[in-house]
């Protein structure tokens, strides 16, 4: 067990999964999974730091998720998925660590500021949104992994998660072991109107879109707006549609492309038509798995998946509760 290499991750089950999160987050657990012993939990009481208020669609919104990652790729025989809410061991490991954590650690994370300053539409005066890298911190150390994939601007985060681990076991003697992030290249998924890629922008392309829908979408999509006719030379360094092909396409296929684009003899609607293309072969499977996963189907993943991860956490809880000296 304790040389066995170990991760875990989670997602706010906000709404419904677009290809940002699939490039930028579920592909990288998809190959964990095949590698380490993979913990991944849909993190609604993190939801709850910034939509406390919003709770109509929380537990749709999980099922949802569940489905949106089995679709992907996860499998539940391979990696443990759960919900975060249904395991009270981290709520109390969170507040253990709250007892050990400076208040200025958590005043000086940079996403609260950032965030206090940019969001105006939800109240983040309450104290869970302060606090939240506390409960993150404890959600990761559960599990003791070695690594933790993130983006790069999770990274403050998880320095402070190592900061908590490094005082918890100044204090009571070594136990946890210090996570590495592991780094998520960052995808890059602009929006259909060139934005970055969210549901609050109504500007994604979402996992569990119908393809007639999807469609509609991309022939909306923003391309390269100096390019009016499809006689002008087109720029895919600075298209919108081009880094999807990056993703997508063939090496081969992306060298036509570029060269098509830049020399005039590919329009944007022809370069559409092999971006619909390639998503459909990306999209088809992953919608056919997502549909075999009714709502029951997805209750039975979090309810087994809970029971492997409470083994686990009940574990950890224990030994930290005698290195604590709370018996």
């Amino acid at each position: 067990m304790n040389n066995e290499l170990r991760t875990c991750s989670g997602m706010r089950p906000t709404g419904p999964l677009h290809l940002g999160h699939y490039f930028g987050v579920l592909k990288n657990w998809v190959e964990l999974q095949n590698t380490q012993r993979a913990f991944f939990f849909v993190a609604d009481w993190h939801a709850l730091t910034t939509d406390f208020n919003r709770t109509e669609q929380l537990r749709q919104n999980t099922l949802e998720m569940v489905k949106d990652w089995v679709g992907a790729g996860l499998d539940p025989d391979k990696c443990t998925i759960f919900r975060q809410s249904d395991l009270k061991e981290h709520a109390e490991l969170s507040l253990l660590l709250s007892m050990i954590t400076p208040v200025s650690w958590v005043e000086r994370n940079p996403t609260y500021k950032e965030q206090q300053q940019q969001i105006t539409t939800k109240d983040l005066s309450n104290t869970g949104f302060l606090c939240y890298p506390i409960l993150m911190a404890a959600d990761i150390l559960m599990y003791r992994p070695q690594g933790v994939p993130v983006g790069e601007d999770q990274l403050p985060h998880m320095e402070l998660t190592r900061e908590i681990c490094r005082r918890f076991n100044f204090l009571y003697g070594e136990y946890f072991p210090e996570p590495k992030a592991l780094l998520t290249p960052a995808a890059k998924c602009p929006g259909l109107d060139g934005r970055k890629m969210s549901k609050s922008y109504d500007n994604g392309i979402f996992l569990s879109d119908e393809f007639g829908s999807i469609e509609a979408k991309v022939k909306t999509m923003f391309t390269y707006p100096p390019r009016v006719k499809k006689s002008d030379p087109g720029c895919p360094e600075k298209c919108n549609l081009f880094p999807y092909h990056e993703l997508l396409a063939s090496p081969e296929e992306q060298a036509e492309i570029k060269e098509g684009c830049t020399s005039a003899q590919l329009g944007c609607v022809q370069c559409k038509k092999i971006f619909l293309k390639n998503l459909h072969s990306l999209l088809d499977p992953l919608q056919e798995r997502r549909k075999a996963v009714s709502d029951e189907v997805a209750r039975d993943i979090l309810l087994a998946g809970n029971e492997k991860a409470r083994a686990f956490a009940r574990g950890t809880m224990e030994d930290v509760r005698r290195l604590v000296k709370i018996f």
